[in-house]
């Protein structure tokens, strides 16, 4: 069951055209990357979700609730951290989700409060100012906020830019914890989001959606090519020749040679399994294998592919 439904949005600033008529949705549960270069659309789309820009053409609904017809139930269902956070930092981290409790009309307070401190890992600057806070610190009040009245959707915006290697672990094994009961969907220009975080992928560019699998079957829009990577003893000049004749075969290229061993790089079709050819083929002219893989194309390979300018 979709929880959110995006059906042909579009927001235009003027002639240019910041998201392009672009629909997806979002079902319960999923973790969702939503990936692209800076500038692509990633956040003016993340802000129409949320209610925050009204979209020029197109609809957003949050499980049912239409964001513009329906703005108040729509915005009880979601949780959202921006891009830069914002936080009053002169108040204390009690008061201040205590203020956001209120504003969202949470029963219970109090203990809703102990628990999302909890949870966020906030105990031991309890009594801080948020000012005094480190960024990471500041990045759980972000999350402890976006989560006090207990949404459905959690919705982040490049939830770990600014922080050290050490805060980017503890932000992302909350979000993986998060993610265990809520659907989630992090913006972000990093591929190492995606790939620690994610089930899902979208990849949006220059304001429409390029692609959207699950991260284990993005390989697949690899540009319709598979690289196969052969390490070999043999006479070089007739490896390449007997390479380059068998069908299925794009292109072949030596990527090292060392001694008698050359290392090749051969991209195949990607509908044929050529590693049982290569096989073959250097097995009938006694050539030696020293190492024989297909290499799956890495979700940088794709997106770098999806993404590149023209």
């Amino acid at each position: 069951m979709a929880i959110i439904e995006v059906k042909n949005l579009t927001k235009s600033y003027g002639s240019f055209k910041a998201v392009d008529n672009i629909s997806f949705e979002v079902g319960s549960g999923e973790i969702v990357g939503f990936l692209g270069p800076n500038g692509a659309g990633k956040t003016t789309t993340l802000r129409i979700i949320t209610g925050y820009f009204p979209p020029t053409v197109g609809t957003c609904k949050i499980m049912g609730f239409d964001i513009e017809k329906d703005p108040i139930p729509a915005k009880t269902k979601t949780g959202y951290i921006p891009e830069n956070n914002p936080l009053y930092s002169e108040m204390k981290i009690m008061e201040y989700l205590a203020f956001i409790g209120q504003l969202r009309k949470v029963e219970k307070l109090n203990d809703r409060i102990k628990e999302v401190v909890a949870i966020c890992g906030l105990k031991s600057v309890i009594s801080k100012a948020i000012g005094e806070l480190s960024k990471g610190y500041k990045q759980r009040v972000g999350l402890a906020q976006a989560i006090i009245h207990n949404p459905e959707i959690l919705i982040m915006d490049e939830p770990t830019e600014g922080l050290d290697p050490n805060q980017i672990v503890e932000v992302r094994e909350l979000i993986k914890t998060l993610g265990e009961k809520k659907t989630v969907i992090i913006s972000t220009h990093r591929l190492s989001e995606v790939e620690a975080t994610c089930k899902r992928v979208v990849i949006i560019n220059r304001g429409k959606i390029i692609a959207d699998a699950p991260k284990d079957e993005m390989h697949k829009l690899a540009a319709g090519k598979t690289i196969v990577e052969l390490e070999l003893k043999a006479p070089k000049d007739k490896a390449m020749a007997a390479i380059k004749a068998m069908a299925g075969v794009k292109d072949v290229k030596v990527t090292a040679s060392q001694n008698e061993t050359t290392q090749y790089e051969i991209e195949t079709d990607p509908t044929i399994d050529m590693k049982e050819t290569i096989f073959k083929t250097c097995v009938s002219n006694n050539w030696v294998i020293v190492g024989l893989q297909q290499k799956t194309a890495s979700l940088e390979d794709i997106f770098r592919e999806l993404t590149k300018e023209n």
